[in-house]
């Protein structure tokens, strides 16, 4: 057993050694883990995007509410709102993709990547905070209407479907990061609120029914509470160091269990370190561990291409699994 523990440590030395360096065999199971879309890669493909999604979408919202206050549209002032909050979330998720490039310290041995997990919780939190005041206000102006100057707002809502669309097609290729998923959405929301409003003006011009601006208001926050539920979920179960969506833990076991030699799999726990960087760390039972090293590299390069599991730290045991106390019936 005391020789099993010290490769375990040797493997640990090594593992951290190679994050920092990118060599040797355990380097490339940190490379194949973070491949296209990789926490790496983020920052320096988005940085740009976010740049110009922030200054757009800032000099846009100054124009809407600008014209949304003369017009007296409250859809397109409900529009403007979300817009901010959206100006706000892309500069929450800009700023935790910079954090999460920061290097690990003795105190916070991950760095600051899951500043990316708190980013897209606090973008979920502030749009249903925003989908509060929206149906607020919606409700207050059914019970006194309002005229409003319908070419205005049409022509105003209808620049920011290009915007927003153009905004959102910037953030396209970063599905795989939960981060930047959260600017594409709301962005991606932004654009079809905003032709809502152009539509709702049009039919208030033709109709002049004027309780279509806040029943088109109350749409608007039906429509983010539905795009932001899932982020939010997503977003929670991250922070509460649940397993990533779309990761099977369970087929995580069967592959472990599969190697050879291998007995049994306990205390296996499985969690992102970031919206696009996942570890774990599992009991491995294999009572002839001659192959000790080979293993172990093996076996993180098999976790890594498989399920892009980069940080993968295993402690090999070779006798009973009763001698190990987390090898319990409650130990996952």
């Amino acid at each position: 057993m005391a020789q099993d523990h010290h490769r375990h440590d040797d493997h640990d030395h090594d593992h951290a050694h190679d994050h920092d360096h990118d060599h040797g065999a355990h380097g490339h199971s940190h490379a194949h883990a973070h491949g296209p879309g990789g926490h790496s890669h983020a920052p320096k493909d988005f940085g740009r995007a976010f740049a110009i999604g922030v200054g757009l979408n800032f000099a846009f919202v100054l124009a809407e509410a600008a014209v949304g206050l003369w017009s007296g549209s409250l859809a397109l002032l409900a529009d403007a709102g979300h817009n901010l909050s959206d100006v706000l979330s892309l500069l929450l998720a800009w700023g935790a993709t910079i954090l999460a490039k920061s290097a690990p310290t003795s105190r916070r041995t991950y760095g600051l990547r899951k500043a990316t997990i708190l980013a897209s919780l606090a973008n979920a939190v502030l749009l249903l905070v925003a989908v509060g005041v929206i149906i607020s206000e919606a409700i207050h102006r059914f019970s006194e209407p309002a005229p409003i100057a319908t070419w205005p707002v049409m022509i105003v809502a209808a620049i920011g479907v290009v915007i927003n669309t153009a905004t959102a097609l910037m953030f396209m290729k970063g599905h795989d990061d939960l981060n930047i998923r959260g600017a594409f959405l709301h962005m991606a929301a932004d654009a079809g609120v905003s032709l809502a409003v152009v539509v709702g003006a049009g039919l208030i011009a033709l109709t002049g029914m004027l309780w279509i601006d806040p029943a088109l208001s109350v749409l608007i926050a039906v429509v983010i509470v539905i795009g932001t539920w899932a982020l939010l979920r997503e977003s929670v179960d991250l922070a509460l160091d649940a397993a990533p969506r779309g990761l099977d833990v369970q087929a995580v076991r069967a592959w472990l269990l599969a190697q050879p030699g291998v007995t049994e799999v306990h205390d296996l726990h499985v969690w992102a370190m970031s919206t696009t960087e996942t570890a774990m760390t599992a009991h491995v039972t294999r009572p002839d561990n001659a192959d000790g090293d080979a293993f172990l590299h093996a076996a993180c390069e098999g976790l890594a291409s498989k399920f892009r599991i980069g940080h993968a730290t295993l402690q090999v045991e070779t006798g009973h699994s009763a001698s190990c106390r987390l090898a319990s019936v409650h130990a996952i």
